[in-house]
């Protein structure tokens, strides 16, 4: 068809991309067509997962295809069907699809096949849906899944708008109801009062009318219930008590002690505590089995360590001559047989001992049980205790004899006597006695202050080898020993401040060296030695390590002032004060050095110089310190001694003047000591003893003391009686009267002790002299019967009384107990106390018995008691001692302080237990040193005879049957006399007082050496006539000359110089 338009005319591309379009066309919609036909025949079988499948055809063409929409999608598309199966017509074949709205293409079912062209008698079939519908389907139900899914998403929000909506309009009608009713008020409550009262009086009166019928069954249910409500809080309260039982024991101990306390603070704190308090205390006086169990202890442990240091010194005596006897063998002074006998002597003290322990227990002699043997030893008893607390009878004894008995006498009778200190009292006793002693010895034999220094005080003597002995051997150790040690430890320490020793040991070092003899001289004065630089610079060196020495003891010793013991630091006092009563001019220095020699010169400077001596360091038998380190020892103790006397080098130790700084250094910080340690309690304070603890305390004193000692003290007082107490009336004339004329050992042991035909009869007597005996010291003079003139004894005695009684009966004040009548019960629970004391008495050994006065008033009735007490108040009411106006509360007052007494009576008893256990301790330690050193002189002498044996020489001992050398005569040394004119012409004797230099002549002194090597005996005859002799040991001499004592006294009047007195003796019995 032509339009005459030539630009309509269509050219072959465009007539062939028309064809090729057509085509395309005609492809898609056969393949739309065939998809939708298989969309129709999945639906129609029913199965939502092919149908989703088909749905999901690409050739579909279908969107909005959603997997999770499956059963949707199979539901819809399936309903779809139906309904259109009911409109159209279910035979035909073909269907008509629209193309791209605007062309029609129909479709056969049956064949597959498709046409653009309406076939002839085309019948649409009706059950099958068209892609529109499918799509429309897919999208309404796609739609409303995504719907579903977003209110799914945000239900959150929604549920809360819905919440909040909800809210507001309750809220609002709430709101309208509430002033609804608000306006309504008055009528609402009116209504409600009205319809409540209406009501409740209803069932009020039917409540009252029931009740009224019902009354004896509502008590009696109400008895039922306040029972079962009773008894149920009583098990609930009952099972809590059970379930917290722990706790309420400790709430109630906790509440008791804290009563307890308070209480305790008020018997202790308060000044007059009340009757009340005191009175829940007074049951701590009471002895309790364990008080006298300890008791028992603490006698059995005194008792041992009483004895082993008196075994101790006897061991150490022997040791000592043993050593005097092997030095004099080795120097051909004595035999070997002196030493072999000596050794022997030692071995036989040591095994009798155990029938010395026999005899002394044997019936037979004064603890026999006849009356008169008891009467005797009661007397002693008596004499001793008399002996013990009044310390002025043995002060005045020990100036009455000449020095060497007088040191014998302490070093064993004294110290025996008082336990060697072992327990608070009897150290308290033995300080009294030092005290009065020196201040006696210091009035009497003192003239000048320097005397003190210079000579040898006895008591000074007796007080530091007390304190430097058992007793105080452990304090001196514990002081001392670390920095000895550390000096003795030190190897390249070496300490030498001798120019002339210092040049000689440089020139032996260069000879050494180079092997050549030095072109030094050998011999130099101090001087020519100081004019060498090697030398000064060693003597240098050797300064500063002594400073540095020095300064390590000193500072252990003043910061150990707590260390020192009491008793040496109460003699310094009294010493520093009786020389300031006796010397008031005397400066404050001056006596401060008189305290330094005592404390350090006398006490500490020998342990430091000689430590192996003093048992400060432990050594073995037969070791020794090298000469090295004694010299470092020395050198830092004579520094020390310097200082402490505030001494300064020159003269001699002119080389050591560039120390007199560091001495007074020094001295400045030793004063300060000094001060210090003389600044301590009397001690009585310190004891808290005085002359009434004896009638308290449980157990008596006990003393141990052998045969020979209570017959040399017997004859001692008796000998220098008058001068003792020149008053006959005096208690110890009394004394002595009753005990007689002095014993001899038999009568003590009985007779038939020693057999009367032994041939050594006096020597086995002499032996068993030295027996010991156990004396429980008593009082004769102490609570006699009936003896009130005594107010303080009154008092004791009605103070055990009172406690006795308020023990039993309550009351707020003593005049109210003792005016109210004891009940049946209380008298029959005072009878079972009494009952139970006398059952405990009769188990109580002798020693801890209390006395029969005390013993008496406590086993009368309670009333008789009541009736003792009011008799025994009126009588120190009159003595002005207690004051009934205050109830009598000074003796409240006093028990109370007694009850604080006794617990710390009882704590110092259980450290005295301790303590001793520790002494003992180191006792027995000691012995088994005395024992090896025994063993090594043992070892020594069978060294010694064996040499002599194997030598065969002509000084071999050979004995016969009776112990004696054959063919050697013994050697018997002369006697040696003098007159004091060729003895002053020697310098020995330096003056003898009341005697002139031109009546010298007229004194002759003879020296004779006894059995005992090293004693000596020397006679002074005056005209022919001898007046004294005195006992001289060369040991003492060499231990005065040892601690710089230059003079001493012999016979009391004569002077003698030490040093010429050894190198006579050394010269005319020694050869030396």
């Amino acid at each position: 068809m032509s339009s005459g338009d030539e630009s309509a005319v269509l050219w072959l591309d465009q007539i062939q991309e028309a064809i090729l379009t057509a085509n395309q066309d005609e492809e898609e919609a056969l393949t739309m067509s065939g998809a939708v036909a298989h969309i129709n025949k999945t639906v129609e079988e029913g199965d939502s997962q092919n149908t989703l499948q088909a749905l999901q055809i690409p050739s579909a063409g279908l969107r909005a295809v959603h997997p999770d929409c499956a059963d949707s999608y199979q539901a819809d598309l399936a309903h779809r069907q139906t309904m259109n199966a009911s409109k159209g017509s279910s035979d035909g074949v073909w269907v008509k699809h629209s193309i791209k709205d605007s062309y029609d293409y129909f479709y056969n079912l049956e064949t597959g096949q498709g046409t653009w062209e309406e076939p002839e008698g085309f019948e649409q079939k009706g059950a099958q849906l068209s892609k529109e519908e499918i799509q429309n389907v897919v999208n309404s139900v796609t739609a409303e899944y995504n719907r579903e899914q977003l209110w799914l998403a945000n239900e959150s929000f929604v549920t809360q708008l819905q919440a909040r909506i909800r809210g507001y309009l309750f809220r609002r009608k709430h709101s309208q109801r509430m002033e609804y009713l608000h306006q309504q008020e008055p009528h609402v409550v009116a209504i409600q009062a009205s319809w409540r009262g209406y009501r409740q009086r209803k069932i009020y009166i039917t409540r009252i009318n029931l009740l009224q019928k019902s009354v004896a069954s509502v008590v009696k249910i109400q008895s039922i219930v306040k029972m079962w409500k009773a008894k149920r809080k009583y098990n609930q309260r009952l099972q809590f008590f059970r379930e917290h039982e722990k706790e309420i024991v400790k709430i109630q101990a906790f509440l008791k002690a804290n009563k307890a306390r308070d209480d305790y603070r008020t018997l202790t704190g308060a000044s007059d505590p009340p009757l009340s308090v005191v009175r829940k205390f007074v049951h701590l006086l009471e002895q309790s089995p364990l008080d006298l169990q300890e008791e028992q202890e603490v006698t059995q442990l005194r008792e041992e360590v009483v004895t082993k240091i008196r075994s101790n010194q006897q061991m150490e005596k022997d040791l000592n001559l043993m050593d005097i006897k092997i030095g004099l063998l080795v120097k051909n002074r004595i035999t070997l047989q002196d030493v072999v006998s000596h050794s022997k002597k030692m071995k036989n003290k040591k095994n009798k001992t155990s029938h010395d322990d026999q005899t002394a227990g044997d019936g037979l002699g004064i603890k026999g049980l006849s009356k008169g043997k008891r009467r005797k030893l009661e007397a002693y008893q008596h004499l001793f205790y008399l002996l013990q607390t009044i310390p002025s009878y043995l002060a005045k004894l020990i100036f009455q004899m000449p020095q060497n008995k007088s040191t014998k006498f302490m070093d064993t009778v004294i110290f025996t006597l008082y336990n060697y200190a072992s327990n608070q009292r009897e150290e308290y006793l033995l300080l009294k006695l030092f005290k009065t002693a020196l201040e006696e010895e210091i009035n009497s034999k003192v003239d000048q202050i320097q005397d003190i220094v210079t000579g040898n005080p006895t008591v000074i003597k007796m007080v530091v080898s007390f304190n430097r002995g058992a007793r105080g051997h452990n304090t001196l150790r514990q002081l001392l020993a670390p920095v000895v040690k550390e000096i003795i430890d030190n190897k390249s320490l070496g300490i030498n401040t001798n120019p002339v020793d210092v040049y000689k040991a440089w020139v032996n070092q260069l000879e050494t060296a180079t092997g050549e003899a030095s072109k030094l001289p050998y011999e130099v004065t101090p001087e020519q030695a100081m004019s060498h630089e090697e030398v000064r610079n060693r003597l240098q060196a050797s300064s500063v390590a002594l400073r540095s020495a020095t300064d390590k003891v000193l500072n252990s010793i003043v910061s150990s002032l707590d260390n020192i013991p009491y008793g040496m630091r109460y003699i310094a006092k009294v010493l520093k004060n009786s020389l300031h009563e006796k010397f008031p001019e005397a400066s404050e220095d001056e006596l401060l050095k008189i305290v330094g020699n005592l404390l350090y010169y006398r006490y500490m400077n020998p342990a430091i110089v000689a430590p192996d001596g003093f048992d400060i360091i432990d050594m073995s038998a037969g070791g020794q310190l090298h000469l090295d380190q004694r010299r470092n020892l020395g050198s830092v103790a004579k520094m020390l001694q310097h200082a402490a006397a505030s001494k300064l080098f020159e003269g001699e130790n002119a080389h050591m003047t560039p120390m007199n700084k560091y001495i007074s250094q020094t001295y400045e910080k030793f004063r300060s000591f000094f001060q210090a340690a003389c600044d301590v309690p009397e001690p009585e304070e310190r004891f808290n003893v005085d002359e009434y603890s004896d009638m308290v305390t449980l157990s008596k004193p006990v003393i141990y003391i052998s045969i020979e000692e209570i017959i040399n003290t017997h004859s001692l007082l008796l000998e220098h009686l008058e001068a003792i107490s020149p008053d006959r009336n005096d208690l110890l004339h009394e004394l002595l009267q009753d005990l007689g004329d002095v014993p001899d050992v038999e009568a003590f042991l009985g007779e038939g002790a020693v057999d009367p035909d032994e041939p050594n009869r006096e020597g086995a007597l002499s032996q068993l002299a030295k027996t010991e005996i156990s004396l429980t010291l008593t009082s004769k003079f102490e609570l006699l019967e009936g003896d009130d003139k005594d107010f303080k004894t009154l008092m004791t005695k009605t103070k055990k009384l009172i406690v006795d009684v308020i023990r039993i009966q309550h009351g707020e004040t003593l005049p109210e107990i003792l005016e109210t009548p004891a009940t049946a019960s209380q008298e029959s629970e005072h009878t079972k106390i009494v009952q139970r004391r006398a059952d405990q008495d009769a188990q109580t050994p002798a020693g801890l018995k209390s006395s029969q006065a005390v013993l008496e008033d406590s086993q009368l009735p309670l009333e008789q008691k009541k009736r003792k007490i009011l008799r025994n108040l009126r009588n120190l009411e009159q003595a002005g001692l207690s004051t009934a106006s205050n109830n009598y509360q000074e003796l409240i007052n006093d028990i109370a302080k007694d009850i604080r007494y006794q617990r710390r009576y009882r704590q110092r008893r259980k450290a005295e237990l301790t303590k001793l256990q520790q002494t003992l301790t180191a006792l027995n330690s000691k012995t088994a040193f005395f024992q090896e050193q025994m063993n090594y002189y043992d070892t020594y002498i069978k060294a010694c005879l064996d040499n002599l044996n194997r030598k065969n020489s002509r000084r071999s001992i050979k004995m016969d049957s009776k112990g004696e050398e054959k063919g050697s005569k013994k050697w018997k040394p002369q006697s040696l006399k003098y007159t004091a004119a060729r003895l002053h012409e020697k310098g020995v004797i330096l003056e003898i007082e009341g005697l002139q230099t031109n009546q010298f002549k007229n004194v002759m002194f003879d020296i004779s050496p006894t059995e005992e090597v090293g004693d000596f005996e020397v006679k002074a005859k005056f005209m022919g006539v001898e007046m004294e002799k005195v006992q001289l040991h060369f040991q003492d001499l060499l231990q005065l000359q040892y601690e710089g004592v230059a003079v001493m006294k012999m016979f009391d009047k004569a002077k003698v110089n030490v040093n010429l007195l050894i190198f006579l003796l050394n010269k005319k019995f020694y050869g030396k």
